[in-house]
């Protein structure tokens, strides 16, 4: 029975000569690697607010500057990463090309970083993600524990059937959360709120001065809306031929 139950989840194993159904196609791309660059914008611009926050209302007049660098650093990720992708066709991130050009000690280092990042990457995305719904329904916040490792056990599932598999099972809800931002961003637009801002400081916490180490901090949390990007570089043999112009056109569009 527990291995027929497997079998049903992870799926029947695959043979060597049936590779090419993993790869993936630029649509699905979107899913199976765009999907923590995309996600974290739902935290990302929330984490600078909190912090700036603690100075009182007229400190978020600071949020669009600090935006605006690390706009211009993902620009230089998004340009580095292009070159990366030329370069490495077989695949190859941080780990990659520290191995290759500053040795096997710094690769490891780099690839421990990464590791860390996915972890919390995954953590944060779904603590995120769990704090929202239980924000629309208050109801289920005694069940916030039940429902993050719900959601941890239900991307674990998906992913261990296998790339292909976890891209299209995530498709559409992909192409639904990208309408989504286009349709709170229209929103915005079309209906300005119109109110007094944060009168009060941020609960629990008292009120400081803006000052550079604050600033630091601010730009430190949104650099969080910055993860993922790494993520396309590694997964250059995921695609399906030609794999280095796919990614270099999806790398530009993120």
């Amino acid at each position: 029975m527990v291995s027929a139950v497997w079998r049903l989840l992870m799926g029947r194993p695959l043979k060597s000569s049936e590779r090419a159904k993993e790869e993936i196609t630029a649509p699905e791309e979107l899913a199976a690697l765009l999907l923590d660059a995309l996600t974290s914008v739902a935290y990302g611009p929330e984490a600078i607010v909190v912090v700036l926050a603690t100075a009182g209302s007229g400190s978020l007049s600071a949020m669009v500057p600090i935006t605006i660098a690390i706009v211009g650093l993902l620009a230089l990720l998004v340009f580095s990463y292009r070159q990366v992708i030329d370069a490495y066709p077989a695949g190859g991130g941080a780990y990659a090309v520290s191995r290759d050009n500053l040795g096997e000690g710094v690769s490891q280092v780099a690839a421990a970083a990464l590791i860390i990042d996915y972890v919390l990457t995954v953590a944060v995305s779904i603590a995120a993600g769990v704090g929202a719904l239980t924000s629309a329904f208050p109801e289920l916040r005694s069940s916030t524990v039940a429902l993050c490792l719900g959601m941890l056990a239900l991307l674990t599932i998906l992913n261990l059937r296998g790339v292909g598999d976890s891209a299209r099972a995530f498709l559409l809800p992909t192409f639904v959360f990208i309408v989504g931002i286009f349709g709170i961003i229209a929103a915005g637009f079309l209906f300005p709120a119109h109110s007094s801002g944060i009168s009060q400081p941020v609960a629990g916490h008292s009120v400081e001065v803006l000052g550079v180490l604050l600033i630091l901090k601010a730009f430190a949390s949104g650099c969080s809306a910055l993860t993922g990007v790494e993520a396309i570089a590694n997964g250059v043999p995921l695609f399906r031929e030609p794999r280095a112009s796919r990614l270099n056109t999806d790398v530009a569009t993120t």
